[in-house]
């Protein structure tokens, strides 16, 4: 089946007049399922609808909107598989040189808070049509949020954006409840009963048990009860245990969040991923270079969703939410075969796992009936007695793939909980993981060192992380490879002062090498990291946090990481000056830098 229509032209192909819905989208239109608009648009066509796809629309052109006309029943808007801001912006609030999600991965083909801005546009030139807004973006701004770009706390994106509904999560089962209320005359206004949206009303008298949240006059003035705020939001992200939370804003305006929806079923997912996906860019972006973000998930398979990991700076909690969803074994191979049939396929399967690869089963037993816990972590701050550590049904999945025909390699690239794998009795998937899975590096995130920090980022701590190292040398060694363990490291995380930041240095100096993978931490929409940042508040215990917001300090964290480089020397001295940390500076084994700069020595002319 040929990409859904993107023009007048290619409706007409397909013998539609109108089409029922219009899917516009920040992102270039990609038809493959690891791009939200490919998994909605194809859903919608699945049950019936007809959808058209308007991918990056020139906004700053009303009639951009209006190309393929007006839609029976409404607009889905989505700013793209990233939140638009951090699209285009470095944790610095420069512009980024490149977007891998546009053609060419040229920038400017979309704009800032592109769901609002697409929202406001569409409108601007359609008055009244129902217009339902989803996506990371949308999903992580869903109430009354912190802006980092801005400095400064946002209303709910439903009414900054001018939509009548909001779907957030990853939106399957939402998306065909909306899609059918309008089909059957429900006016868009009375959807207010579906899980996983959020609605505006002026009254809150019909929602049942529903939990006010503090109004948003008071969080956008005061910090600490921002804090509370998404202390309760955050307590209420489980299916099964959630209550539905009212925000007010003036004007007796009432932003109402439904519970999430249920999770998939194996054969829901199945159902997900086996529609009849192009996998591949729109041929139109052909001449234009193709879209970068194709290239590296290709050849990737999603096998998982959802994460009860619980990082602090993750976003994986409120969007896709605790409880890990798998697809089948037999889903996952027909899509392997599918693919060795691809005349670029090289026999190398990038990637099988998704937000943490080896989870392929929910934590424990109780959560598909009772709920994840609301008052603890599976992981933090050590693994709860009721986690069931399992790897065989992973294991399984990897040795049916390993033996198809085509495939020479299948690796492991979206990452494992070494916290995790350590609790595993059983060593089977330590050791062929290292055998089959790894090629030279596996990429690992301790994040940092520090237990103090590490307890802020919702890490395990520093001690479980050196078990792993010594347990990945052991085993490597049993398999006569030289496999390295390459850490992904953050700077500045909430919690982290100069001391750990040198703590940190120091660890990395132990290593022998300098990592290349550093992150100085960025506050990105709805997660307990950014609201203890812009508050100075941990909501679990709202208890206050040290938090580094000077441009020059938090350079100074990230240039301590990497102090081997000649151009962070200045940095680095002054961070060591300042706190008394004399011993290392010098020539010694333990010193980080040299007393002063090195500096190539000059060539000399040669005379004539």
């Amino acid at each position: 089946m040929p990409h859904l229509p993107i023009s007048k032209q290619d409706m007409k192909k397909r013998g539609i007049g109108q089409p029922d819905f219009v899917y516009v989208c920040g992102d270039a239109y990609v038809d493959h399922p690891s791009f939200g608009h490919a998994i909605i648009s194809r859903i919608l066509e699945a049950y019936g609808y007809s959808v058209g796809i308007i991918a990056q629309p020139d906004w700053r052109d009303e009639n951009s909107i209006a190309i393929l006309g007006e839609p029976r029943l409404g607009f889905f808007v989505s700013g793209g598989n990233m939140d638009s801001m951090v699209n285009h912006y470095t944790v610095n609030k420069k512009k980024r040189s490149m977007d891998a999600y546009s053609p060419g991965g040229k920038t400017g083909l979309r704009p800032d808070r592109a769901t609002i801005v697409y929202g406001n546009l569409i409108r601007k030139k359609f008055k009244h049509i129902p217009i339902i807004i989803g996506g990371i973006e949308a999903s992580l701004r869903r109430m009354g949020h912190y802006d980092y770009w801005s400095d400064s706390m946002k209303r709910s994106i439903l009414l900054d954006s001018g939509a009548d509904l909001l779907s957030y999560g990853m939106g399957e089962k939402s998306t065909v409840e909306i899609a059918d209320a309008l089909s059957s005359g429900i006016a868009v206004s009375d959807i207010t009963f579906i899980r996983g949206t959020v609605y505006k009303a002026r009254s809150y008298e019909h929602t049942v048990d529903g939990i006010l949240l503090p109004p948003y006059s008071q969080v956008q003035n005061d910090k600490k009860k921002y804090a509370q705020s998404y202390a309760i939001q955050y307590e209420n992200t489980d299916p099964y245990t959630a209550k539905p939370l009212i925000e007010e804003y003036d004007h007796n305006v009432y932003v109402i969040q439904n519970p999430p929806s249920y999770p998939l079923t194996v054969q829901e997912m199945d159902d997900v991923y086996d529609l009849p996906y192009m996998n591949a860019p729109h041929p139109s972006y052909k001449e234009k270079g193709g879209v970068p973000a194709i290239n590296e998930i290709k050849f990737s398979i999603t096998s998982n969703r959802g994460c009860f990991g619980g990082c602090s700076f993750c976003a994986l909690t409120f969007h896709q939410g605790r409880i890990v969803q798998v697809r089948s074994h037999e889903s996952i191979i027909k899509e392997a075969v599918k693919m060795t049939k691809d005349p670029e396929f090289k026999g190398y399967i990038h990637d099988v796992g998704g937000p943490t690869a080896d989870f392929r089963r929910p934590s424990c037993d109780k959560q598909l009936k009772y709920g994840v816990c609301k008052d603890k972590q599976c992981l933090f701050p050590k693994p709860c007695k009721n986690l069931k550590v399992d790897h065989s049904d992973y294991i399984e999945l990897l040795r049916k793939l390993r033996k198809l025909e085509g495939v020479k390699k299948v690796f492991i690239r979206s990452g494992v909980r070494f916290d995790y794998l350590l609790a595993d009795k059983d060593d089977t998937f330590f050791n062929e993981m290292l055998k089959y899975h790894v090629s030279g590096q596996l990429r690992v995130a301790p994040e940092h060192i520090s237990d103090r920090v590490l307890n802020y980022m919702g890490k395990p701590g520093g001690g479980v992380y050196e078990r792993f190292l010594k347990k990945y040398e052991e085993y490597n060694k049993r398999t006569g490879k030289k496999q390295y363990a390459i850490p992904y490291l953050m700077s500045s995380h909430p919690g982290s002062t100069m001391k750990e930041a040198i703590e940190l240095a120091e660890y990395v100096r132990d290593l022998g090498y300098m990592p290349e993978q550093v992150q100085d931490y960025y506050p990105t929409p709805s997660t307990l990291s950014t609201v203890m940042y812009y508050t100075g508040y941990d909501p679990r215990d709202m208890k206050k946090v040290f938090v580094e917001r000077n441009p020059h300090r938090k350079a100074m964290q990230r240039a301590l990481i990497q102090y081997k480089d000649p151009k962070n020397y200045e940095l680095v001295k002054e961070a060591l000056l300042e706190n008394g940390r004399y011993d290392l500076i010098g020539y010694g084994k333990e010193c980080l830098i040299p007393p002063r700069p090195w500096k190539p020595k000059k060539k000399e002319k040669h005379r004539k």
